[in-house]
């Protein structure tokens, strides 16, 4: 059996401390994500934020705000440009983010994330970025083009979405307080 968009709604709307997804007619669960995942997508969104929302450039969003395309998913980050998407929807955006962030959770399999941000740019996504804390890199993904690996001593930048924003990859992992 199939599951729709409807179902989904009705089992979150039955269980909402549970993130889902519902990929290929099949409701996936979400673990909660770890501390230091869920802290470093906070950093990665707060400094898109930080850039975007002075320039009024468009949205931002976290892991709640859903995307309704040939599956319905929910990436760690993501930012639509304001030209795209003039108003929030109510629901699940129907329109693929421009950009979108995964952060590795200790759960996750890099295989699993990269598949999700695929899936993405096939359907229109421009930019992909896979967020490893456990390594301390930073994976930029594009539609067929070979992924660029960022870590410590890089700058992450995504010019032609977000010209001039520029953030040391040092900056988004977690600080360690003595």
């Amino acid at each position: 059996m199939s599951l729709t968009v409807e179902d989904l709604e009705q089992l979150q709307a039955q269980h909402p401390d549970y993130r889902m997804e519902l990929v290929e007619g099949k409701i996936i669960v979400m673990s909660p994500s770890g501390y230091e995942s869920d802290e470093v997508a906070f950093r990665v969104g707060a400094k898109l934020w930080n850039w975007i929302e002075p320039n009024q450039l468009g949205r931002i969003t976290g892991s709640s705000a859903g995307f309704n395309l040939a599956n319905t998913r929910a990436p760690d980050v993501s930012f639509i440009r304001a030209e795209r998407l003039p108003r929030s929807p109510r629901g699940y955006a129907t329109i693929p983010p421009d950009l979108m962030v995964e952060v590795k959770s200790p759960t996750d399999k890099i295989s699993e994330l990269q598949d999700k941000i695929d899936e993405f740019l096939t359907q229109g996504t421009v930019v992909g970025i896979l967020v490893n804390p456990e390594k301390r890199t930073v994976e930029i993904r594009r539609y067929e083009q070979n992924p660029i690996i960022l870590k410590d001593g890089d700058i992450l930048a995504v010019p032609d979405l977000l010209p001039g924003w520029e953030v040391p990859v040092t900056e988004l992992w977690s600080p360690v307080f003595d």
